[in-house]
C-alpha cells in the first residue's frame, strides 16, 4: 500500500533543499515553503508543491524545519504566521536546525500546548554530503513521534540515532560542531607548521590522508585546503554561532572547555579579518598570516 503521508518542508536554503530533495527522490509527497520563493523553484521542478504561506503546511501530517538561527525557528513555528497559527496543525514538527537546548525547549512546550509533537533532529553533513546520502541525524523527542518520523529521516541520512525524550539531540549536535571547529583549527595549525618548515602543503596533506589520524572529512576537504578554495559549505559565521551555543551549554553545565574557548577567539579573529561568509576551512588564512608564511594569503576567494 503506497504511503499517503503528506510531508511539509520549511526552509529551502542549501541544506534544506538538499534534504527535501532526498524525500522527493524517495517518492514522498512534499510541500515546501521558503521566505525567498525563488529558492523553492529547483524543488518544484523535482515535483514539490510550493506553499504560499507557512500556515498552508498545516494540511501536512509531518512538517520538517531547516533554518539558520534560533529566532528563525521560533518565527516559523510559534510566530504570528507560523505553523502553530494554522487552523489545522501538523501532527508532528521535526526541526533539523542547530539551536540551543533552551530555544528548543521553548518551541517544544508551545507545540505540546497546541497538541503537536515536536522532534528535534539536527543533522551532520554539508549539502554535498546530504545529496550523496551520507549525512547523520541525531533525534530526540517523544518516542512515539520519533518512530513515526524515522522512516523519513532514514531517507535523508545514512545514520539516524535516537538520543532521548527531550533536548539531548541539541547538545549532541553542538558537541559535534565544537569538535569540528577544534579539529579544523588543529589541522590548519599543523599544516602551516609543515609549510613553514619547507614542506609543500599538498605533500603534507597527502601524507596525513594516509595515516590513522585522517578521516573522511579530511580526505574530502584536503583539495580545498591545498587550493585555498573557500567556497562555503558551512560558513565561519555559522561556526561562530554554534560555538556561542555550545560554550553557553558548557557554562550552564559547569564543564570546562579550554580548547574550545581558545578556538572561539580564533574564529572571531577570522571573522574580523573578512572571512565571515567564507567556508570555515578558511581558518587557514588566519593561521597563515600569524605564521608569516611567504605565500600570499588572499581572504577573498
Amino acid at each position: 500500500m503506497p504511503d499517503t503521508t503528506r510531508l511539509g518542508w520549511v526552509g529551502t536554503g542549501r541544506m534544506g533543499a538538499a534534504m527535501a530533495a532526498r524525500l522527493l527522490d524517495a517518492g514522498d509527497t512534499v510541500t515546501v515553503w521558503n521566505r525567498t520563493r525563488a529558492k523553492t523553484e529547483p524543488l518544484a521542478a523535482r515535483g514539490a508543491t510550493v506553499a504560499g504561506r507557512i500556515t498552508d503546511l498545516g494540511e501536512c501530517d509531518i512538517v520538517f524545519v531547516m533554518v539558520s538561527a534560533p529566532a528563525d525557528v521560533e518565527e516559523v513555528v510559534t510566530g504570528q504566521h507560523g505553523l502553530l497559527a494554522a487552523s489545522r496543525k501538523p501532527a508532528v514538527i521535526v526541526d533539523c536546525s542547530t539551536v540551543s537546548m533552551e530555544n528548543s525547549a521553548t518551541v517544544r512546550a508551545a507545540a505540546a500546548a497546541a497538541g503537536v509533537a515536536f522532534v528535534a533532529a539536527p543533522v551532520s553533513g554539508n549539502p554535498h554530503v546530504v545529496a550523496e546520502g551520507d549525512a547523520c541525524i541525531v533525534a530526540s523527542g517523544p518516542a512515539e513521534a520519533y518512530r513515526r518520523v524515522k522512516p523519513y529521516l532514514d531517507e535523508i541520512a545514512k545514520t539516524v540515532v535516537y538520543a532521548g525524550a527531550e533536548e539531548q539531540s541539541r547538545l549532541v549536535k553542538l558537541c559535534h560542531n565544537l569538535y569540528l571547529g577544534m579539529m579544523v583549527q588543529a589541522l590548519v595549525e599543523v599544516t602551516s607548521l609543515a609549510e613553514k618548515g619547507g614542506t609543500d602543503r599538498a605533500a603534507f596533506l597527502e601524507f596525513l590522508k594516509g595515516t590513522v589520524v585522517s578521516s573522511d572529512w579530511v580526505r574530502n576537504r584536503s583539495d580545498d585546503l591545498v587550493n585555498r578554495d573557500w567556497t562555503p559549505t558551512f560558513t565561519t559565521e555559522l561556526l561562530r554561532k554554534d560555538f556561542d551555543l555550545g560554550l553557553g551549554a558548557a557554562r550552564s553545565l559547569e564543564v570546562p572547555m579550554p580548547v574550545g574557548s581558545a578556538v572561539y577567539q580564533l574564529i572571531q579573529s577570522a571573522i574580523g579579518t573578512g572571512l565571515r561568509e567564507k567556508d570555515f576551512l578558511s581558518l587557514y588564512e588566519q593561521q597563515a598570516r600569524v605564521a608569516a608564511l611567504d605565500e600570499d594569503a588572499p581572504a577573498d576567494r
